[in-house]
């Protein structure tokens, strides 16, 4: 990364403004200008998240928006209602009240002197989504938005489901919440009412979990904020960008082919991070294609972003079968056009252990498969955010618990872009079952890398609005889609399709252990095969950045991913080590740290032992003001019902001046 420290203009910092909304809560921003918009105005970017940019994402901030002021934009960041500075209390994702302040932000922004009236939107993740969603609003001064790692479909692509099967995701990021949520803002900014605004949070904010499990089903709730209900809803131009290792790649596939308005697709292989700082690797001049993309539609100057091919996305290859984020190697290529004629769908067959080309007089055979818990403990992460070894490891140990099927060696290279498909002609033994499905990349000395996955919950195999139970015993035809991915399998290696009955923990289990049983004749593998006749002398420039803050670590974290398997009692648990150690912010003379802690485990072949626990622990000090929040959520099952144990509390100093317990049950909906 390279740091930059000049720029066109001079810009101007102003660490903290409130903006006022009509039922007199204050939001606070921390806004990046250039000196020269006071006499002549700019437009404006924001981004609009509850992640604290006072401290937890300073850095990140300050090398975006600085960059942004540098290059002649007012960049405003902003904290969500409830969130760092702002003033009330964060209930929920996405709310109505959310998107509404939003739109009043966007106006309070166009309407100041060094605005020209015209106002972008960019962010990632949460900023991302309701980037989508406040431009499905339609507010007048929005022009255009940068949509990064986000969705459009809040039920069937986001973290708390896929294939109507529960993620493990869906306990991880609300314990992350949970943390977030006990946090005070810093009374260096908001003054002696910090203490009064912490315990409003405290009492107020709520087990998000709690919320997300009363929706097992896709419903009203989901929907809401969900813009692929609506696709004509949003009128103005969208940039969608993700990487093949996060989770929220689907959605630009999604855009690209539903939405009528002026857009551009960047797919990289990184990880839940912005493109210029992308691991894994290569991380590209992402804030540079941000400039075009802002000089076209907010300043309406030709950069020539529009020329770019509507789909630009990095083909890997030889991926290594270990969880660690090296640069991955490949290629850009181009697509004008999505879905693209330079694509179609190559049909593998099932045979015993082998997947063959012909698609035709194959005869069937009958197979099962009763995954044992273990099959998921290398999978990684559903969203990767490369800051531990979250990626999926080498699947030859997943697969022993998996009915495989290979292709012979390879005699020439499969490049594939797309979503691929397994249809399956499938029976279960009990009326609630799951089907994971992996497809690796098989080198000669026999390590696997998985390319691509999908889950289906069979019980959604029709619906996800109004899941059936199974019929023990009865085949069903169904179809399992799994990510889209860009991916090059090179000549002498094998092509994998694994499919097992549980995927713990990435997803929640069923009830009880569940035998499979697949008929392989009318059963298939559909890969979306590219044929290379796009756009492929691609290239972005390297990346660059306005210079971080100095951020001195005072002890240093550990991120780790950790196996422990105890052979006397079949007792496994995965450990997973979020860590950021101590960090000291001399310009605002602050230490701060945050250690998140989860836990994932299960016995045997007891499928009511999975156990999924998750804690974190915040802490800030400056001088005299010294505070921690300490958040333990705790989430089993059993065949009837989810059982939810979890506890908060906040400290100043050595002394424990709030604490709360939860411990509530919830049924079990066709999950």
């Amino acid at each position: 990364m390279k740091y930059r420290s000049r720029f066109p203009e001079q810009v101007q910092i102003i660490e903290h403004t409130w903006i006022p909304m009509p039922d007199s809560v204050r939001l606070s921003a921390r806004i990046f200008l250039p000196k020269s918009a006071r006499e002549k105005p700019v437009p404006a970017i924001l981004e609009y998240i509850p992640y604290r940019h006072r401290d937890n994402t300073r850095v990140r901030d300050t090398q975006m928006h600085k960059y942004f002021a540098g290059f002649g934009y007012a960049s405003v960041r902003v904290d969500i209602r409830g969130s760092g500075n702002s003033e009330g209390v964060l209930l929920d994702e996405y709310l109505q009240s959310e998107l509404e302040d939003g739109i009043e932000v966007i106006n309070w922004i166009s309407k100041q002197p060094w605005c020209d009236g015209n106002v972008g939107m960019i962010g990632i993740s949460w900023g991302g989504f309701n980037g989508l969603q406040i431009a499905a609003l339609r507010p007048q001064p929005l022009k255009a938005i940068i949509t990064v790692c986000s969705s459009d479909d809040r039920y069937s692509d986001d973290v708390h489901h896929m294939g109507g099967c529960l993620l493990g995701d869906n306990l991880s990021w609300a314990s992350t919440m949970f943390g977030l949520n006990s946090l005070p803002p810093d009374p260096e900014l908001v003054g002696d009412s910090w203490r009064d605004m912490w315990f409003e949070r405290l009492r107020g904010s709520g087990l998000w979990l709690e919320k997300w499990l009363r929706h097992q089903k896709r419903d009203d709730y989901w929907e809401h904020g969900s813009v692929c209900e609506n696709w004509d809803s949003i009128k103005i131009p969208v940039m969608t960008v993700s990487g093949w290792a996060d989770g929220y790649t689907d959605s630009v596939f999604r855009i690209l082919e539903n939405l009528k308005a002026p857009k551009l697709g960047l797919v990289g292989p990184w990880s839940h991070k912005y493109p210029h700082q992308g691991i894994p690797g290569p991380a590209i001049g992402f804030l540079q294609e941000a400039l075009r993309w802002w000089d076209k539609w907010l300043k309406n100057e030709e950069s020539g972003i529009m020329e770019e091919p509507l789909l630009r996305a990095w083909i890997m290859e030889k991926v290594p079968a270990i969880a660690t984020p090296n640069e991955r190697k490949g290629r850009w290529v181009g697509e004008k056009s999505w879905p693209s004629d330079n694509v179609s769908l190559k049909k593998f067959s099932l045979i015993p252990g082998q997947l063959i080309k012909k698609d035709s007089n194959v005869k069937s055979h009958t197979l099962t498969v009763q995954s044992p818990l273990s099959v998921g403990f290398f999978a990684g992460k559903w969203c990767s955010y490369a800051a531990a070894p979250d990626l999926p490891h080498d699947q030859r140990e997943e697969d022993g618990g998996a009915l495989v099927f290979d292709t012979p060696p390879l005699g020439e290279s499969v490049e594939i872009l797309g979503k691929p498909e397994v249809v399956l002609n499938v029976s279960a033994s009990n009326p609630l079952a799951m089907v994971a499905v992996r497809i690796s990349d098989v080198s000669p000395d026999g390590k696997a890398t998985r390319v691509t996955y999908g889950l289906l919950n069979l019980c959604h195999r029709n619906s996800s609005k109004n899941p059936e139970l199974l019929e023990p015993g009865k085949t069903y035809k169904v179809t399992v889609c799994l990510n889209d991915v860009g991916y090059n399998f090179v000549k002498g290696n094998k092509i994998r399709l694994s499919i097992s009955s549980s995927y713990w923990p990435l997803a929640w289990p069923p009830p009880a252990s569940t035998r499979l049983t697949v008929e392989t004749g009318d059963s298939s593998l559909f890969l979306p095969v590219r044929h290379g006749k796009g756009t492929e002398n691609i290239s972005f420039k390297p990346p660059e950045a306005a210079a971080p803050p100095q951020i001195i670590p005072s002890k240093y974290g550990e991120h780790s991913w950790k196996v422990i398997r105890n052979l006397g009692d079949d007792h496994s648990i995965l450990q997973v080590i979020n860590d950021n150690g101590i960090l000291i912010i001399p310009e605002i003379n602050l230490e701060y740290g945050r250690c998140g802690r989860e836990y994932y485990s299960y016995t045997g072949d007891d499928f009511a032992s999975p156990r999924g626990e998750a804690v974190w622990e915040w802490k800030f000090k400056r001088g005299k003001w010294d505070v921690k929040t300490v958040t333990r959520t705790v989430l089993t099952s059993d065949e009837e019902k989810f059982c939810i144990y979890a506890q908060l509390d906040a400290f100043e100093g050595d002394k424990r001046v709030f604490s709360k317990n939860w411990d509530t049950s919830i049924k079990r909906d066709y999950i």
